[in-house]
């Protein structure tokens, strides 16, 4: 789960106690292997800022080189993600039907970035529509539950993430990803510093007990600053716009890592997957980025339209 805001309030990992009379003349002595260091809210420090980097590097390349190229990584990304989902889901014995639900993933994508959001609409029609008879082939026995939980992975993410599609599509479709990665991710950095530094009344304890309300207000200042900014430099539209969208994107983007914590409880698992060292699966690192989507999009289209 991507961390965004946090307190200080969680135990730091213990040290090592040493018995004070030393160690017996008869005992072996071992070498002591250090443990990957982590920060105080827990994380692989390192390995997450190495990951966070080369990932968003990797985006960006693709969309300066030319947007078309971003659109296989959206679609791999979606697919792992929605893969992880059926396998934490199936922790619940609800075993979703993943072949219609990854066909499903990838032709909402390419529709809705080919022929905009009436498409995307009626290919997640199609996809629920083969979840449903997919399932009930293999028999009666747990379908309903099968059913609801295959419909659920293909609404999140393969549905929302089709909204990045609608926003690549733009004439400045390159720029309006970017600036929708950027309004959402430094509400990760933003929560998270804020609230390791200054974190003491924890958001929602008996679901995140790590995020605090200092680091949801480091967020939405952080946020509100780089929406500015990036609308008025990037996209050439008015900053208040920009601030707006930024404030609303550090809320919806807290939320979104609330939900997935919830799930997560449910379902009784710690991370998504391990796929990404430091941030555990894709789907812990889309958490935030999969729900602000729909708001980001609805929020450019209505206050920042695309010239031309």
């Amino acid at each position: 789960m991507s961390q965004g805001p946090e307190t200080t309030t969680s135990d730091p990992p213990s040290d090592v106690v040493v018995d004070p009379t030393g160690p017996a003349d008869d005992a072996p002595s071992t070498p002591e292997v250090a443990a990957p260091k982590k920060s105080r809210a827990g994380r692989d420090l390192p390995a997450a800022i190495g990951v966070g980097v080369g990932l968003g590097a990797l985006v960006l390349a693709s969309l300066l080189i030319r947007k078309e190229f971003f659109l296989p990584l959206l679609v791999v990304a979606i697919c792992l993600g929605a893969w992880e989902m059926r396998r934490a889901l199936q922790s619940a014995r609800i075993n979703a039907p993943i072949v219609p639900i990854l066909l499903g993933a990838v032709s909402m994508l390419m529709a809705a970035y080919v022929r905009g959001a009436e498409a995307l609409a009626i290919t997640f029609g199609l996809t629920a529509t083969g979840i449903i008879v997919w399932r009930a082939a293999e028999g009666a026995r747990g379908a309903l539950r099968d059913i609801g939980g295959g419909l659920f992975v293909a609404f999140y993410p393969c549905l929302i993430a089709g909204f990045a599609s609608l926003l690549l599509a733009e004439p400045d479709g390159h720029l309006r990803i970017v600036f929708f990665v950027l309004v959402t991710v430094f509400s990760d950095i933003g929560g998270y510093a804020v609230g390791v530094l200054f974190g003491k009344h924890p958001m929602a304890p008996s679901v995140s007990p790590k995020k605090s309300w200092e680091g949801f207000a480091g967020s939405v200042v952080v946020c509100t600053i780089v929406g500015a900014t990036s609308m008025h430099y990037m996209l050439g539209g008015r900053w208040w716009v920009g601030a707006v969208i930024g404030a609303v994107a550090a809320a919806v983007a807290t939320i979104g890592d609330l939900i997935e914590s919830s799930l997560k409880r449910d379902l009784g698992v710690k991370d998504m997957g391990n796929l990404l060292p430091g941030h555990g699966g894709i789907m812990d690192r889309l958490d935030s980025l999969v729900l602000t989507l729909p708001v980001i999009w609805g929020l450019l289209w209505w206050l920042a339209p695309a010239a031309g």
